[in-house]
């Protein structure tokens, strides 16, 4: 089967590993990155133009495509693919507005009787102090649109809330003001085709760009799964306390849910409660979660493409745990440097490091493009041996000035992650 990923990270990557097990595919990535070209064919595409992704699929005759990032989603390529006759995975304009405007996704949340946070939506600088007021510390302040996971403030310090509520508002975008969940963060990835919902691993982000949660938000500097702390039974209330009665309610407004729903929780008092949804698979949990997934990746990406979710048999997985660290450039994530060499063991073993943010020089040296450059992939019998395997990987890779946190797991590992 002829497939295209749309895409060029380190999620992307991990999409390519997962397809390349399956030995009938013949798989073409776009934009794609350095460390890409072993398992697919890396072409260019505009990820915005949905138009230049139909002219690229019925170039290469694909029979599926698969898009990673959020860009091309909520632009519409999904629409355009199946118009076009190609299958595709991944929700429809309409359908990605879950992730691409977070007021639409309160409203649907608050329609299915979804736990979430109280919100209040403000679009104009006057109205900032009285929201402020109203929540009070810790402020969460969300930029209500596409923020390739940096857009959201949680902090105690008011004037840091409100300068990033202006900077939002004057950028030209609502602004979200949240009350805040407490309780540690849950990222379920979920199969969904109309109301048949198929959960991934649980896995957990670590968004801070410094060990101990310090620092600013980035797009996440490692991942875990699965989690031991999660009560049991915790994934299945999830799938029936928030995936499933999302997904009924997008069926009732005539705007089915066909891809991966990506939930973002906080495990409180009450069980789970809604941080945020996304349109497609996070990064960099992905990464970690499809390195356990035994069965080809193929199958269940080509059911809900098909809408054949309910006849997929049960995913299996490895026994064991995964983990993620991210490598990142100097000065990230405010302003990375690029252009740094790259250099190191396992830069080409898609087991054992996935490429993010790479390219090539013109002397054809591996050198970081981006700010998130690699990802180190360890896995173990238990999670403290699954997170030592992963720095064991990132310890052997050398790219002057970059940075990576030293703490992925560690508070799950200690024990130290309590549930009210």
């Amino acid at each position: 089967m002829r497939i295209l990923v749309i895409g060029s990270g380190g999620r992307e990557h991990a999409l390519l590993a997962g397809l390349a097990k399956d030995s009938s595919v013949e798989l073409t990535v776009a934009p794609g990155n350095a460390g890409m070209a072993s398992l697919a064919t890396v072409r260019d595409v505009d990820v915005k133009n949905p138009e230049d992704i139909v002219a690229l699929a019925k170039e290469i005759n694909a029979e599926l495509v698969v898009i990673g990032p959020e860009i091309p989603l909520v632009a519409g390529a999904v629409d355009a693919l199946v118009a076009a006759g190609i299958p595709a995975f991944g929700p429809t304009k309409q359908a990605a507005q879950l992730e691409g405007s977070k007021a639409f996704a309160k409203d649907v949340m608050a329609a299915a009787g979804v736990r979430t946070a109280q919100a209040r939506r403000v679009t104009v600088e006057d109205e900032i102090d009285a929201a402020l007021d109203a929540f009070g510390a810790p402020y969460v302040v969300k930029d209500d649109g596409l923020a390739g996971g940096k857009g959201v403030v949680v902090t105690h310090d008011r004037e840091e809330a409100k300068a990033h509520a202006q900077a939002v508002i004057g950028a030209g975008n609502p602004v979200l003001m949240e009350s805040f969940l407490d309780g540690p963060e849950v990222s379920l990835f979920c199969l969904v085709d109309g109301e048949t919902v198929v959960p991934l691993l649980p896995a957990q982000d670590h968004k801070r760009a410094y060990d101990n949660d310090e620092g600013p938000n980035t797009g996440g500097m490692g991942a875990y799964c699965p989690l031991p702390w999660l009560p049991e039974g915790g994934v299945e209330r999830i799938v029936d306390e928030v995936a499933k009665p999302v997904a009924a309610e997008m069926v009732k407004r005539g705007i089915p849910y066909s891809g991966l729903l990506y939930v973002g929780a906080a495990w409180g008092a009450e069980g789970p409660s809604v941080v945020e949804f996304n349109a497609r698979f996070g990064d960099p949990e992905t990464q970690p979660v499809l390195s356990l997934l035994e069965t080809p990746l193929l199958e269940p990406l080509w059911a809900v493409a098909c809408g054949r979710l309910r006849e997929l048999p049960p995913l299996q997985w490895k026994p064991g745990y995964a983990a993620t660290v991210v490598l990142a450039a100097q000065g990230y994530p405010a302003q990375p440097k690029t252009g740094g060499v790259i250099t190191g063991e396992g830069l080409d073993d898609p087991t054992r490091v996935l490429h993010a943010g790479t390219g090539r020089d013109a002397d054809g040296q591996l050198v970081a493009t981006g700010g998130r450059v690699l990802n180190a992939l360890g896995q173990g019998e238990t999670l403290e041996a699954a997170v030592a395997n992963a720095y064991e990987v990132i310890d052997a890779i050398n790219l002057d000035g970059a940075h990576y946190r030293r703490d992925i797991a560690r508070p799950a590992i200690d024990g130290r992650i309590t549930l009210k």
